[in-house]
């Protein structure tokens, strides 16, 4: 089923947004690697894969897997085709270890998983603190190198409130393999955790040439919300 989604969705994308990619080399032809995105489109998830010969299984929220009715399974058929894992992102320790049970068992199989390790999409285009959790345990748990990705000029393609995507050349920057290896058997190490993250969103952001915010883009999220709350309170 992936290979067929490739076909019928991958194709139209190259062949219309034409997106450029340096550093394709740098992934590896067989066997396991990470690839560590930062995220600023709902397309990422496609544009990446498009530009690969090899399959890409990333992990994408719960909410595309479970929602009711005729439109919610064909989303779900959708993204399981696509190869995507669901995550519960609500702070449920036993969904969180099992998105990290499913990315080392994609490890394992000898195929490339796909993580953004900011846990949301930018919501102003710069690059947001990495979450130590997924990316690094799975790091460690199976050996395998991260890849720093960066995307570039996505969330251009299709701001919020555009129904009709824009036709422009979105980028991707791919960056030389990191081996963590020398941390393994330290995944409960919480400075370990947090220094292998850094490590990656430092490779990611000299990639992107975004400016990087040191917060969680999901604080940064909701103070957003709240400050636009506020301001529409402060109108009435």
């Amino acid at each position: 089923m992936y290979g067929a989604m490739k076909v019928a969705i991958g194709g139209p994308l190259k062949l219309g947004f034409r997106p450029w990619v340096e550093g394709l080399e740098n992934v590896p032809a067989e066997g396991p690697a990470i690839l560590a995105s930062n995220h600023l489109s709902f397309s990422d998830s496609f544009f990446l894969p498009a530009v690969l010969d090899r399959k890409v299984t990333f992990i994408a929220k719960a909410e595309y897997f479970t929602s009711p009715g005729v439109k919610g399974k064909l989303t779900a058929a959708f993204f399981k085709g696509v190869g995507q894992l669901p995550v519960d992102r609500s702070g449920a320790r036993g969904a969180g270890e099992a998105a990290i049970k499913s990315g080392i068992e994609v490890l394992e199989r000898g195929e490339l998983f796909g993580i953004y390790p900011e846990g949301t999409r930018s919501p102003d285009g710069r690059l947001y603190r990495g979450k130590p959790g997924g990316l690094a345990r799975v790091a460690l748990a199976t050996g395998a190198p991260v890849i720093p990705v960066a995307m570039i000029d996505t969330e251009k393609i299709q701001p919020p409130g555009k129904v009709l995507p824009k036709l422009m050349r979105p980028g991707i920057r791919i960056g030389k393999p990191l081996d963590f290896r020398r941390y393994q058997g330290m995944e409960q190490d919480r400075f370990v955790l947090r220094a292998l993250t850094d490590e990656v969103m430092y490779e990611i952001m000299k990639l992107s040439g975004q400016e990087y915010v040191d917060v969680y883009a999901t604080a940064a999220k909701r103070q957003l919300s709240e400050a636009a709350k506020a301001a529409k309170a402060g109108e009435k």
